[in-house]
C-alpha cells in the first residue's frame, strides 16, 4: 500500500500560495488529480520522478512556478490536462508557468492566455553549466500574451534536448516571439501553428539566438507570423550567451546548424531571416505572398570575433509573390554578411501578377542551380489556405508537400 503524503508547509499571502509537500519513494509513479490553483501549486511542489499531475478542465491562476523538477528518462514528470478535448486554462500572471532547471518534464494539453510577460518560461536558472533538459511541450496553446513589447508565447533559455509538438501560439507581444530560444541546443519544433499579424514588423514566430545550435523547425504553419516568421539568429545581449562568451575558443555566432523544412508560410514581411548565423538549411518550404522579401541576410551582433552571416542554404522551396509587394529582388542583404557563401538550388518562383517577369524580379546574391521561374505551382486552393499541390504541378518536387523526412 502506498504511504501517505505529508503536508509540511502552507502559506497564503494574497493570491500567492507557497506549498511544500514531502513524499516517500513509494509515491513515485503516482497520479495526482487537481481541480484548483492551490492544489496545482501543491502538486508541482511535491512532484517527483514519475509523477503525473492531471489538471481538471477549468480556469487556473497564472504565475505558477516550479524549480528543480527532476524526472528521468523512464519516469518523466508530466503535467497534463485531464481532458485533451477540453484543456484547462491558465489565465493571467506575469508568466503562466515558469519551470527553472527542469529535467525530463512534459507539459501536455494545457492552455495559457493573458500573461503580461511570457505564456511559458523554461530556463536554466542562470546556471549555464547545468542547462534545463529533456523538456516536452505537447498540444499546448498560448494566446494573447503582452500584447506590447518583448513578450513571448514560449520562452526557452538554456534548454537542451527539447521538443515542441502540435502546439499553437497566437497573438504574442509586438516586439517578441511565439517561441524565443536563447542558448538552446538539440531541439525540434514540429507540427505547430503560429498566427499573428504582419502589422508587427518587430516580432517573429520562432527565434533561435544567443548561441542556439542544432534545432529543427519542421512541418509547421506560419500565418502572418510577424515581421520575420523564422529569425535564424538575432541580436542577444552579450551577457546572455550560453555558454558565456569568455569561454569560447571557436568563432562566435548567434545560431548554428538550424534546419527549417517542410513548413508553410503565408504573409510576413520576410518569412526567413538569417541573422548572425553560421550554417542554416531552409528546404522544402512553401512561401505564399511574403510582404516584401523572401528572406533577409543580416548581421545585428557586431561584437569582435563573431562570424559574418554565412553558409546558408535555400533549396527546393516554392515562393509565390506579387510585384507590388516585392523589394530588392526578394533578398535583403545587410552589411557584415557573406552572401557569397550561400547556396540556392531547385527553388520554384512565381510572380503571381506578372508570371512572365518572374525571372527578372528574383535577384539572388549568387546564381541559382536548376531553379524554376514563372510557372504556376497549382495550389489546391490558395484562397482557402490549402497549399497542397494538384496533380501535374511543375513544382511537384518542391515545397512543403514534397517534404518526406
Amino acid at each position: 500500500m502506498l504511504s501517505s503524503r505529508r503536508l509540511t508547509c502552507l502559506l497564503v499571502v494574497g493570491s500567492l500560495v507557497a506549498v511544500a509537500v514531502s513524499a516517500t519513494a513509494d509515491d513515485k509513479g503516482r497520479t495526482v488529480k487537481v481541480k484548483s490553483t492551490v492544489e496545482l501549486r501543491s502538486a508541482l511542489a511535491a512532484a517527483k520522478a514519475g509523477t503525473r499531475i492531471e489538471v481538471a478542465a477549468g480556469t487556473y491562476e497564472g504565475d505558477l512556478f516550479a524549480a528543480g523538477l527532476r524526472g528521468t528518462t523512464a519516469a518523466p514528470i508530466v503535467i497534463a490536462g485531464a481532458d485533451a478535448k477540453n484543456p484547462p486554462l491558465i489565465r493571467g500572471g506575469a508568466n503562466g508557468i515558469q519551470l527553472t532547471d527542469p529535467e525530463h518534464v512534459e507539459l501536455r494539453d494545457l492552455a495559457f492566455s493573458g500573461q503580461t510577460g511570457n505564456g511559458i518560461n523554461v530556463d536554466d536558472g542562470g546556471t549555464f553549466d547545468t542547462p534545463a533538459h529533456h523538456v516536452v511541450l505537447l498540444r499546448v496553446t498560448v494566446t494573447d500574451v503582452g500584447p506590447k513589447g518583448n513578450r513571448d508565447g514560449i520562452k526557452l533559455s538554456g534548454v537542451e534536448d527539447f521538443r515542441l509538438d502540435a502546439c499553437t501560439v497566437e497573438r504574442w507581444g509586438s516586439g517578441g516571439s511565439a517561441v524565443d530560444m536563447v542558448g538552446c541546443r538539440r531541439g525540434v519544433i514540429e507540427g505547430c501553428t503560429f498566427r499573428n499579424t504582419d502589422d508587427n514588423s518587430g516580432d517573429n514566430a520562432v527565434q533561435t539566438k544567443g548561441a542556439t545550435e542544432n534545432v529543427t523547425i519542421r512541418r509547421n504553419r506560419f500565418d502572418h507570423a510577424g515581421g520575420r516568421a523564422v529569425n535564424i539568429g538575432g541580436s542577444t545581449g552579450l551577457e546572455f550567451f550560453r555558454p558565456p562568451l569568455e569561454r569560447w575558443t571557436r568563432p562566435k555566432f548567434e545560431a548554428k546548424d538550424i534546419r527549417v523544412e517542410g513548413n508553410t508560410f503565408t504573409g510576413s514581411m520576410a518569412p526567413i531571416a538569417f541573422v548572425g548565423v553560421d550554417g542554416a538549411v531552409v528546404r522544402w518550404n512553401t512561401f505564399h505572398l511574403p510582404g516584401r522579401w523572401a528572406m533577409r541576410i543580416l548581421r545585428e551582433t557586431n561584437a569582435p570575433d563573431f562570424v559574418p552571416t554565412q553558409n546558408g542554404e535555400f533549396t527546393d522551396n516554392i515562393v509565390v509573390f506579387r510585384s507590388d509587394r516585392w523589394s530588392e529582388g526578394g533578398v535583403n542583404v545587410g552589411p557584415g554578411t557573406a552572401p557569397e557563401t550561400f547556396k540556392f538550388e531547385r527553388n520554384a518562383w512565381l510572380c503571381e501578377d506578372a508570371p512572365g517577369r518572374t525571372r527578372e524580379l528574383v535577384r539572388l546574391p549568387v546564381a541559382e542551380k536548376d531553379g524554376v521561374y514563372g510557372r504556376d505551382p497549382k495550389f489546391t486552393d490558395a484562397e482557402k489556405g490549402d497549399f497542397t499541390l494538384k496533380p501535374g504541378s511543375p513544382a511537384a518536387k518542391a515545397g512543403a508537400t514534397a517534404f518526406k523526412e
